[in-house]
């Protein structure tokens, strides 16, 4: 059914040539990009900005050399064919969108204690007119991806599929996937027995602030209603919140609090907005009802893993 949907919206036919953008190799000679305009992906939403999305609505891949969104052109270098240059140019726009070259993807902060490791999530915070156009082309990419059956190596946290398809989170699970610490930091609150293991417990927490803080901090060590976001700025859970001392009769709200800022955080509501956007002028948003979060990551990235088994089975490999 996806399939047929995809087809029955082709824009672009056969008697339109493919944009094309030209790239820089100069730019990334090394691995070393000096900054976040030069990179491929900045580039490439630049120079597509100006193509309308319908000229980027292609069948589905089929064939030998499939008709892709647009052709890429190396600056200074001849390339026969169009699919190793696309293929390339994918693989180099996700390794850099997952690098702290480009802030549009963050880190998730569970990978810091090894779970989940390498998994990012959409980096929570306002974003500027520019972020909003680069995040529009990064959904552009993923419809482009899903047409040229050509898989994305992004490694994004199941919260992310959740959202763009319109699943809601689930606040255990997707809490403690992308922010394990914060996970346990709440749930010692929420299973606290009497006033004296709450003193314990700020007592703790005071203390391993006191470590890692010179006593002319402006943060003082205390339980307030106060937490630091996945982006590391300390925000208030409340009004005036950081004159606000946790204490027995309030420890469920703070708790509470905690967990809605981080999945807040996880929604990234402003963000999802313009990926979708971008989703959108590529593949009709309805078909996403038709697919889980798994199969929409699947669709869109491929299989984690490959089977070397079957791969030496279908492979022929041939010098000369």
């Amino acid at each position: 059914v996806l399939n047929r949907v995809l087809n029955a919206t082709v824009q672009r036919t056969a008697d339109h040539a493919a944009p094309e953008i030209t790239l820089d190799p100069l730019e990334i000679v090394g691995g070393e990009i000096r900054s976040s305009e030069n990179s491929y992906f900045c580039q490439a939403a630049r120079q597509l900005a100006c193509v309308p999305s319908s000229q980027l609505c292609v069948k589905l891949a089929s064939g030998g050399d499939p008709t892709y969104a647009f052709n890429i052109r190396f600056t200074g270098e001849e390339v026969h064919g169009t699919s190793g240059s696309f293929r390339h140019f994918l693989w180099q726009v996700c390794k850099e969108l997952q690098s702290t070259l480009l802030s549009l993807l963050l880190l998730c902060p569970s990978s810091s204690v090894n779970k989940n490791k390498g998994k990012y999530i959409l980096t929570p915070s306002p974003i500027s007119y520019g972020e909003e156009q680069l995040l529009h082309f990064l959904g552009q990419l993923l419809g482009i991806a899903i047409r040229a059956d050509v898989p994305l190596p992004l490694d994004l946290l199941p919260s992310f599929w959740k959202i763009l398809v319109g699943e809601p989170l689930e606040p255990d699970v997707d809490l403690q996937e992308a922010d394990v610490l914060t996970y346990n930091y709440v749930k010692k609150f929420e299973n606290l027995n009497d006033e004296a293991e709450l003193e314990a417990l700020c007592a703790e927490i005071a203390s391993q602030h006191l470590a890692t803080e010179s006593p002319d901090s402006p943060n003082k060590p205390s339980c307030k209603f106060t937490y630091v976001t996945m982006t590391g700025e300390e925000v208030e859970l409340c009004a005036r919140g950081r004159h606000i001392p946790v204490v027995w009769e309030n420890k469920d709200v703070y708790a509470a609090a905690i967990r809605n800022l981080r999945l807040h955080e996880l929604q990234s509501a402003e963000c999802v907005m313009a990926v979708r956007a971008g989703l959108a002028s590529i593949i009709p948003l309805q078909i996403l009802t038709l697919l889980t979060p798994l199969e929409m990551e699947l669709r869109t990235c491929g299989l984690p893993y490959i089977n070397l088994e079957f791969l030496k089975a279908h492979t022929m490999y041939q010098v000369g």
